[in-house]
């Protein structure tokens, strides 16, 4: 069970920032023994590699701040960030936990889907979030819930790592964030098609 929150609390980090939990998980497996990477995954912790990482952060962290830009950064992570989910979940130590029954074992594709699948569903929150909260706010609230999102998969990768437990009370708000947010974005949309309607292109 703790090695499925793992799992599942890191992919949702992924889901707000792709490269966040795959910096925190390789800079902790090189120079701690808090995470063990399994054969296979040992390139995460390659200081090189982690280089690479700490740069397109960097790049990811100034675009995503940008209103209008965001958006379009949203876009060219759909694939990014899912990518980073399913890494993350299968280059854990709980990864090799799940893997340890017969199953896993047979099927190692589940830890990826199953990464893949938590970080899409994130992704695909903030992506329709994003458009709302930059036309309610002018583009003001770009950067502000930007660096929420940052902060809090930084957070959630390091409560998945330590306290994984409370994964379950982090993904129980999330659900209750994704209903409200989807409801904004429904009415935010319906009051566009509205203003479109009463105001026909000449």
């Amino acid at each position: 069970m703790l090695a499925a929150l793992t799992g599942l609390g890191l992919s949702t980090a992924a889901g707000l920032n792709a490269y966040i939990p795959l910096l925190v998980v390789g800079v902790l497996a090189n120079v701690t023994d808090a995470v063990r990477l399994p054969d296979g995954y040992t390139w995460l912790s390659n200081w090189g590699v982690l280089a690479i990482l700490a740069v397109l952060l960097l790049a990811e962290m100034v675009l995503d701040k940008v209103p209008a830009v965001d958006s379009v950064n949203d876009a060219i992570q759909t694939v990014v960030r899912p990518a980073s989910g399913g890494v993350v979940f299968s280059a854990t130590s709980a990864a090799a936990e799940l893997e340890s029954s017969s199953w896993m074992t047979q099927n190692p594709w589940a830890g990826w889907l199953l990464g893949i699948v938590m970080a899409l569903a994130v992704h695909a929150l903030k992506s329709a979030a994003r458009p709302v909260i930059n036309a309610g706010t002018a583009g003001v609230g770009a950067p502000v819930v930007s660096t929420v999102e940052d902060a809090g998969s930084f957070g959630m990768s390091l409560v998945a790592l330590f306290a994984p437990v409370l994964v379950i009370v982090a993904l129980l708000l999330l659900a209750v964030l994704a209903w409200w947010v989807l409801r904004r974005a429904r009415r935010f949309r319906a009051r566009r098609r509205a203003a479109r309607g009463h105001h026909p292109p000449g």
